[in-house]
C-alpha cells in the first residue's frame, strides 16, 4: 500500500474542482446567468489552487 501526502490530496481535490468548473460552463452555454456563476466558480477555484501552489517567502 502506497501513501499519498495530505498536500497531494489537497491539489488532486482543486484539479477536480477546476474540471468540475469547466463542465459546470460547457453545460451553461446559452444560459447567461448559470455561465455567469460557472466562470466565478472557476475564478474562485483557480485563486485557491494558486494561493496553494505558490511558494511562501
Amino acid at each position: 500500500m502506497f501513501k499519498i501526502s495530505n498536500r497531494r490530496i489537497d491539489l488532486i481535490g482543486w484539479l477536480l474542482f477546476v474540471i468540475s468548473a469547466c463542465g459546470f460552463i460547457m453545460a451553461s452555454i446559452g444560459n447567461f446567468w448559470a455561465m455567469f456563476g460557472s466562470i466565478f466558480f472557476l475564478l474562485a477555484c483557480l485563486m485557491f489552487l494558486i494561493t496553494y501552489i505558490r511558494k511562501e517567502p
